[in-house]
């Protein structure tokens, strides 16, 4: 069962490590972000993906930044069917509507931030023998990173004309070292615990989640496990309510070594190829 850690509290790195080591996933409370950023970035958000404006920042397929509309939106691996969800992937060095850039560059700056202070906790408590995999210090392979990703994402009202079978987001693990995840503005993501049951991640608005992705399992020749999670379709009442979250994705630089067997460069290639987004 996840835990919330108090983010204020003495023991809180190790406290958080320990949660991600045995479930992959942290929540945090009392955290640095402030909520009346997040509800303001929600709601200038939903404006924009309510827009026609978004098609003018359709994303470019070498960089990976701007609007990918539904029509291209992810498929999971090991799925057929795209997920239910539109979104914007924002760099600093790339492209975003002029009214709205200043506003997101100040929440990326404070979550890289945060981000990578939580890489520092889970250095400082991998145990010997999992540190001495790192080619590096963790904090080392995303310093000055220019692929660390936000992500805008815009999970549409559910009308019922959606392909069966489909929903906000199918089950997936994340490509990068950490997500980092402030609660949306709605419910709906699920991690999967070991015993292959589905546990309701806490949605309140002074929680940030944190996750493995895909990078730090490999890294970590598996000590920290990238954990399988998804964003289930709304029941009843919810159904006419647009979703709206705010993952960034910590990447580390493209020539890391993560392993024997990758760089970060080619395991993120390889899943995007996977994704079916380039």
């Amino acid at each position: 069962m996840l835990s919330v850690v108090d983010y204020q509290s003495e023991n809180a790195a190790q406290e958080f490590v320990q949660s991600l080591h045995e479930t992959g996933f942290g929540v945090l409370s009392n955290h640095p972000i402030q909520k009346e950023l997040l509800e303001s970035i929600y709601t200038n958000w939903a404006g924009f993906f309510a827009s026609e404006q978004k098609h003018d920042f359709h994303f470019n397929v070498e960089t990976q930044d701007g609007f990918f509309p539904s029509t291209v939106s992810e498929t999971a691996k090991g799925f057929t069917k795209k997920d239910i969800k539109e979104y914007f992937h924002y760099y600093p060095w790339g492209q975003c509507p002029d009214e709205l850039k200043a506003q997101l560059a100040d929440y990326y700056q404070q979550a890289n931030a945060l981000a990578t202070q939580l890489l520092n906790w889970v250095e400082e408590y991998s145990p010997a023998d999992v540190s001495v995999k790192y080619s590096q210090a963790l904090s080392s392979m995303v310093a000055e990173s220019e692929r660390t990703l936000l992500r805008v994402l815009h999970y549409p009202p559910i009308t019922g004309d959606e392909e069966v079978g489909a929903i906000r987001a199918a089950a997936h693990g994340d490509i990068n070292l950490l997500t980092v995840l402030p609660a949306a503005n709605a419910s709906g993501l699920q991690v999967k615990l070991k015993d292959d049951s589905w546990f309701d991640v806490p949605g309140d608005f002074g929680c940030i989640i944190v996750n493995i992705g895909d990078m730090l399992q490999e890294a970590s020749g598996g000590y920290f496990p990238s954990t399988i999670h998804r964003v289930i379709n709304p029941d009843n009442q919810d159904r006419s309510k647009s979703r709206i979250s705010l993952p960034l994705f910590l990447h580390p630089k493209a020539d890391v070594v993560l392993s024997e067997r990758y760089t970060a460069d080619e395991y993120l290639q390889e899943r995007l190829r996977e994704l079916g987004v380039k």
